[in-house]
């Protein structure tokens, strides 16, 4: 009963409606009527208006900067949060300075922006030291680069929920998706830490340590020669902490490319903390010498290494999840002791050493055969690692060369759903690198995992015994009670400050990769 006049066909009879208050039918074969109250129709209710984000307006100017030439207002810049005052960096910053986070304000990184001139091999303490407050985002398209020369620092520190934004134009413009990439340059910090790859060619070994006292590195893809190293291992470059870095690895030149973050001889003086890559063209990070230590460590969508190690690194990394895209992307880890590319021999010093404690690596590259590959006589340590490779013919991990096996510090804890060769040796046999597995404790990689939300540990993965890193692999290290990155919630440690995309979804209240936060 629909409609207000309604027909009810009967054999061939017709029963009529008759308007008298309530609607009356009048069935035959009865001798009276049946009365149907049909309630008053319910009003439409007002829709109740759908919250939405208010877009960004912009600032009405730049702030005041002390560095030469100040900060530069290039107009306005709009996207699908807003439009926003563009404050563009000066080349340089000659002197101590801050960027204030500004509602509606993004500043511009064109062309190298560098913070402070390179100091030199010998140099001690700090000439210029550039603050970011947390929320500021930057941005910058093409070969366009943020560097700290050696002997300057940055503080670039944001916070759980309020983190600093390097990003592309595009990304700003709302053109970048999650398949984007190679959108600008990257970020470099450079130190006074002792590298191996020396750049005049004369090179320390144990046997000859002194063999070149003043052995520096030069900076790849540059056009400008950018020298680094020194011998203060524990040397400052700053403080980079909640930083997430998108979109960047433009080629500086043919085959030289930077990556979100690229270290260059700096010191274990220098704090790294909560750090996150998204879709970097070459790697996500690479570590070029120095003394390295950085925990809450996420690498998500890397075209080509996800973790590069090379030319005399000591590294410690922890609580690290690296997750790649499904048509891109090499090694998980690619680890190098020296780098090569000036003939560096294998017993150059320092020797490369690369540690890492509770991991959590989803290899999904189909142009990648193994998850971790070491080589040229660098040192592994994998301590409570879980590896989820792409394919049963896929590597958990390769090792090249004898000077590489007999250089393994040690895994423990490391877990993988390997398959038909879980382990490959180049320059030595399989069963040599499966020897070396089966010396450390609690390791299987030829397991059945239950990770969910692609890195959340499942029963498996929490039943097995963590190894206790610290003291035996480095007092920087912290022993937590589970292997892997994630125990039972991504928000633990990655729920605030990074950005969620098809490739992982941290749930993280910042937003999605492909867009901006708006406060």
């Amino acid at each position: 009963m629909k409609n207000i006049q309604r027909t009810l066909v009967l054999g061939a009879s017709m029963i009529a409606l008759a308007g008298c208050g309530a609607d009356e039918i009048v069935s035959p074969g009865t001798s009276g009527d049946i009365i149907i109250n049909n309630p008053a129709p319910t009003p439409t209710p007002t829709p109740t208006p759908t919250p939405t984000q208010a877009l960004v307006t912009p600032a009405a100017g730049c702030p005041t900067i002390a560095s030469t030439g100040g900060l530069a207002d290039v107009g306005t810049i709009s996207g699908p949060t807003g439009t926003y005052r563009v404050c563009q960096l000066p080349t340089t910053f000659n002197a101590d300075d801050n960027l204030p986070f500004i509602n509606g304000l993004l500043y511009q990184v064109s062309g190298r922006t560098n913070v402070g001139t390179d100091q030199g091999f010998a140099s001690t303490g700090t000439d210029v030291t550039v603050s970011i407050e947390p929320g500021v985002i930057l941005f910058a398209q093409a070969e366009s680069f943020f560097i700290v020369n050696r002997g300057n620092t940055i503080s670039a520190n944001g916070t759980a929920t309020n983190p600093i934004i390097w990003t592309s134009r595009d990304n700003v413009l709302g053109l970048s998706s999650d398949s984007s990439d190679a959108q600008w340059g990257g970020v470099v910090l450079l130190g006074r830490a002792p590298v191996s790859d020396c750049s005049d060619g004369t090179f320390n070994t144990t046997a000859n340590p002194n063999a070149n006292p003043t052995c520096q590195q030069q900076l790849e893809g540059t056009t400008v020669a950018t020298p680094f190293g020194g011998t203060n291992s524990a040397d400052s470059s700053g403080s980079f902490t909640f930083n997430q870095i998108r979109y960047s690895g433009f080629e500086l030149q043919q085959a030289n490319e930077l990556q979100s973050l690229t270290t260059g001889g700096i010191g274990s003086g220098t704090v790294i903390n909560n750090l996150q890559s998204f879709n970097s063209s070459d790697d996500g990070v690479e570590f070029f010498g120095g003394s390295v230590n950085i925990s809450n460590l996420a690498v998500i969508g890397a075209s080509d290494d996800s973790l590069d190690v090379d030319t005399g690194a000591q590294a410690n990394v922890e609580t690290v999840v690296v997750v790649q895209r499904a048509n891109t992307g090499d090694s998980i880890i690619e680890l190098d002791s020296p780098g090569g590319e000036q003939a560096t021999p294998g017993n150059a010093i320092p020797q490369t050493v690369f540690q890492v404690n509770n991991a959590t690596f989803v290899q999904r590259s189909s142009a990648s055969s193994q998850a971790v590959r070491a080589r040229g006589g660098a040192a592994l340590s994998l301590t409570n690692v879980v590896i989820d490779i792409d394919s049963a013919d896929d590597n958990c991990i390769r090792i090249d060369e004898q000077i590489t096996l007999d250089a393994i510090i040690g895994f423990d804890s490391v877990v993988c759903d390997g398959g038909t060769r879980p382990v490959r040796g180049s320059g030595v046999t399989d069963a040599a690198v499966q020897a070396v597995v089966d010396a450390g404790t609690n390791n299987n990689v030829l397991a059945t995992l239950t990770l969910s939300n692609g890195i959340v540990n499942g029963s498996f993965e929490n039943g097995i015994t963590p190894f206790a890193a610290n003291p035996a692999r480095s007092t920087f290290f912290t022993n937590l009670a589970f292997i892997g990155a994630v125990q039972t919630a991504i928000a633990d440690d990655f729920g605030g400050w990074t950005c969620n995309s098809s490739i992982l979804d941290f749930g993280s209240a910042a937003g999605a990769c492909t867009s901006l936060p708006v406060s």
